[in-house]
């Protein structure tokens, strides 16, 4: 029977990082059968899938709990999984509501628990860390200043480069695609992939949108999405809005070349905000999430930005509105400053050139694969 190896990534972006991985672990260990928890590339990598990230993606305490149940078999369900298989190790990327509770259990079962992309300690609970260099053999940490951190716990830490450094230097250099744009000057709208990030989110950014429209007139507006069926959720919302742009449409699967070939972007907060950056498309941040998830968020979040591009910058680079501030009139406002030539986008220019610096030029999967290998 062949080797196998646990990956778990619940979500989209993770499951994009851990399918480079897989790749460049093929090219030394065909063999090797891998399964778990990811979505579509890494479904399109050959791993045997137990649960997709469509489903695992649920963000917020509220819809967390609501879905308890459902997280806690998919627990039993993969260390039922562990005992059958016996994998020697476990690749488990980011995702830490789930996969620091999967890690006793693994370490318990005598599975290496390699951990790529560190939950974000530095921003919410440090007390989780000598929680973490317990059950962790090996952690991969993506920013340089997370090493620090864990000095002194024992936990070996390596910062193998950020993944996505590699990735959009590699996607700059391919030829653009023709997008179905509707004029010359663009904007790009990114409401997330989590349902309740679209429901909560999309109608303010097509309001928004629809505001810009009345003062730039010749603008068109795109939304990218990562697969069809968050899509179809998509353009559901859109046929049920009243409060929408006139020239609007839904592509999927192209993020990244919307982002390039857009002149300012209204992102959800998250990966997409960093990939936005290195791409060099000037963008505010939005966010919305339920009134109690909130509160608990900045009552235990210990920093002052939410966006990895202001957070690794250690400064203000780009606009984050958030809650309540993340108004359409506000949305508007500020996407409207960096359709034309101003302070503002040279500010912000400068900031993606410094962010490119502290991120470095390692390539991340393919250090993070020779680990796994070792």
């Amino acid at each position: 029977m062949n080797q196998s190896l646990l990956v778990v990534a619940g979500e989209i972006s993770g499951d994009l990082h851990a399918s480079k991985v897989v790749q460049r672990f093929k090219d030394q260990s065909p063999d090797i059968v891998w399964w778990g928890i990811g979505g579509d590339h890494l479904k399109a990598e050959g791993v045997e899938l137990l649960q997709h990230t469509d489903r695992m993606g649920v963000m917020g305490i509220v819809e967390v709990l609501k879905q308890y149940s459902f997280f806690k078999g998919v627990l039993k369900q993969v260390l039922e999984e562990v005992d059958k298989r016996k994998p020697e190790k476990a690749l488990l990327v980011d995702y830490p509501g789930f996969n620091l509770r999967l890690a006793p259990e693994l370490k318990k079962r005598g599975v290496k628990v390699c951990y790529y992309i560190s939950p974000k300690v530095w921003a919410w609970n440090k007390k989780r860390i000598p929680k973490m260099a317990e059950c962790i053999d090996h952690l991969m940490v993506i920013f340089p200043f997370e090493v620090e951190l864990f000095k002194g716990t024992g936990l070996k830490v390596d910062f193998v480069g950020n993944p996505l450094v590699e990735q959009i230097d590699d996607f700059m250099k391919t030829e653009p695609l023709d997008l179905p744009w509707q004029s010359e000057r663009r904007v790009a709208l990114l409401p997330g992939s989590r349902k309740q990030e679209i429901e909560r989110i999309l109608p303010s950014i097509l309001s928004a949108a629809k505001l810009l429209e009345q003062k730039i007139p010749d603008l068109s507006f795109m939304i990218a999405t990562p697969n069809e069926r968050i899509e179809k959720r998509v353009n559901e919302h859109i046929f049920q809005s009243l409060e929408k742009p006139a020239r609007l449409n839904v592509v999927c699967g192209n993020a990244r070349e919307v982002m390039r070939q857009a002149d300012a972007a209204m992102v959800t907060s998250g990966t997409a905000t960093l990939e936005t950056a290195l791409i060099g498309t000037p963008h505010i941040l939005v966010y919305k999430t339920s009134a109690f998830t909130y509160w608990f968020a900045r009552s235990v979040v210990k920093i002052r930005h939410i966006g990895l591009v202001n957070i690794i910058s250690e400064k203000t680079v780009c606009p984050e509105l958030i809650q309540e501030a993340a108004s359409p009139e506000a949305m508007a406002a500020e996407t409207e400053k960096l359709l034309t030539a101003s302070p503002e986008i040279e500010a912000m220019r400068a900031g993606y050139s410094e962010l490119r610096k502290r991120l470095g030029d390692r390539a991340a999967a393919q250090q993070v694969a020779q680990i796994l290998a070792d």
